[in-house]
């Protein structure tokens, strides 16, 4: 049973072959005995969301887990997934890229696996497009109110798809020419094929949604115009401003690239490819190519291990990863206990492909850039690492520990810096010190106006289900606005 659930996805030498997801659903029986595990606790943390030592453990979608998890084991799928679509919107997006918070503060993860919850929520998703539990629902009565939402991801489309099931007219203006947002354009297709937004896009076209595409608001200013005429505004722009090194300046040294600029160019050209192989993919040109080249990269989280799995599917020579932070144990240390967020190594899937591919994980902690080299032409060619001590919270050089290693290409995944200025400028809207929209205290509105903010443009840089919960919490709120009250 164990290796059953373990060896869950295409092995690494396989998958560096093509763009495709790899992980593998679990066959019939065990995903109705991992269902059956589940203990139907009386408090479940798995779907609380509690903020223990600082970081959250458990769904903040509030998802219905016990009871979904034992209509599985009943093989009531049907009945599972209309409790799962109860708390919510995009169980395909979440079921493929969140980190399952929900699996960390399982109970049954004390003594052993935890249930495979986030497989399970996938699962039930595909089933019900599969097999028709999914059909457009369109509202019977309209409101009569405009909601103009501005950005399309997880957010956007949370806060459009509650507020057009409400019955109010929703548009949302997107400035990219596809959709999704971060889901689309800032994770590989490794982790999330751009089908199942193209799916999800489809369905909220059926219930009313309009989309409009190509639309730059905050620098269209007949546009911008327009848009106050709505009832409501939503603003769900994202966190896209990059955090870039001061010691790492892309306007002095050719070829420093931020990770999502990587990301975006990769996906771009791999939607023209015939198919998904990286031979095709190869042939389109017309992105920032890692091929032969020595790549490092500097951010340890989500964004920087999607880097170095595409890196490699591009044929690149070379791939290190350069970390601040120490070495995570392996194992939960005394002062880290369930059913606290485990503070652990992970080794992700780009890591397992370098190790097959160079030999080597290719984390190197502790360690930053102290300066680029260039050659002659004024493009990268050498970085020199240092390494750093923390004090005081701070980072701070440990002389004599330089090295100079080869890059070819270095691309920042540092996370980001807030939402992008030139947005809220032109709507006048002030930001807080995280260079986040600020809204009144426990509010997504922005006081005296009919403006509201949700998702990283409001709460700054995070996951996926949180700006899927910010976006649905948002909707509530604009609807309390604009009728009075909510049965959201």
């Amino acid at each position: 049973m164990e290796n059953a659930i373990r060896n869950r996805t295409i092995s690494p030498q396989e998958r560096i072959l093509n763009f495709d997801e790899f992980h593998k659903p679990l066959e019939h029986d065990v995903r109705i005995e991992q269902a059956g595990r589940c203990m139907n606790c009386g408090v479940p943390f798995c779907q609380s969301a509690m903020n223990l030592s600082g970081m959250v453990t458990g769904c903040p979608l509030h998802n219905l887990i016990p009871e979904w998890n034992g209509e599985i084991s009943c093989e009531h799928d049907a009945h599972a997934f209309s409790r799962l679509q109860k708390t919510s919107n995009f169980p395909e997006f979440t079921g493929r890229v969140c980190p399952a918070l929900c699996e960390k503060a399982c109970m049954c993860g004390q003594s052993g696996d935890a249930v495979t919850i986030h497989d399970n929520e996938l699962y039930l998703v595909e089933q019900a497009f599969e097999k028709g539990y999914i059909k457009p629902r369109i509202p019977a009565i309209r409101s009569g109110k405009r909601v103009a939402v501005i950005g399309s991801g997880p957010a956007g489309l949370a806060v459009a798809d509650t507020l057009n099931h409400r019955g109010h007219v929703v548009d949302v203006y997107e400035r990219d020419d596809e959709v999704g947002g971060l889901l689309m354009y800032g994770i590989p297709n490794m982790k999330l094929d751009k089908s199942v937004i193209r799916r999800r896009r489809n369905l909220m076209e059926k219930e009313g949604v309009r989309f409009h595409t190509g639309c730059n608001v905050g620098a269209d200013r007949e546009l911008d115009e327009r848009l106050k005429g709505y009832d409501a505004l939503v603003f769900c722009c994202g966190a896209k401003q990059a955090r870039m090194l001061e010691t790492a300046d892309p306007a002095k040294v050719k070829n420093i690239i931020p990770a999502v600029e990587f990301l975006t160019q990769t996906t771009k050209a791999l939607m023209k490819a015939p198919d998904h192989t990286v031979a095709s993919f190869k042939e389109t040109g017309g992105y920032i190519n890692a091929a032969g080249k020595h790549v490092v990269i500097v951010g340890g989280g989500d964004t920087g291990n999607d880097c170095i799995a595409t890196a490699i599917r591009h044929g690149a020579k070379s791939v290190t990863a350069l970390e601040m932070m120490p070495k995570p144990p392996k194992e939960r240390l005394a002062s880290n206990p369930w059913p606290e967020w485990p503070k652990v190594e992970k080794v992700d899937y780009g890591h397992e492909e370098s190790i097959y591919v160079f030999g080597r994980d290719p984390r190197v902690y502790e360690t930053t850039i102290k300066r680029v080299i260039p050659d002659k032409k004024g493009a990268i060619k050498q970085i020199e690492t240092v390494q750093v001590s923390f004090a005081n919270g701070k980072p701070e050089y440990v002389e004599g520990t330089e090295k100079t290693i080869r890059c070819d290409l270095l691309l920042i995944a540092a996370g980001f810096t807030g939402c992008e200025s030139y947005t809220v400028d032109a709507f006048s809207i002030k930001c807080g010190p995280r260079n986040t929209v600020a809204t009144a205290p426990d509010s997504y509105r922005i006081p005296d106006t009919k403006y509201f903010a949700a998702g990283d443009m409001h709460r700054g840089q995070s996951l996926v289900v949180w700006a899927i919960a910010e976006g649905r919490a948002c909707a509530r709120e604009v609807d309390t606005y604009l009728m009075g009250y909510t049965n959201l």
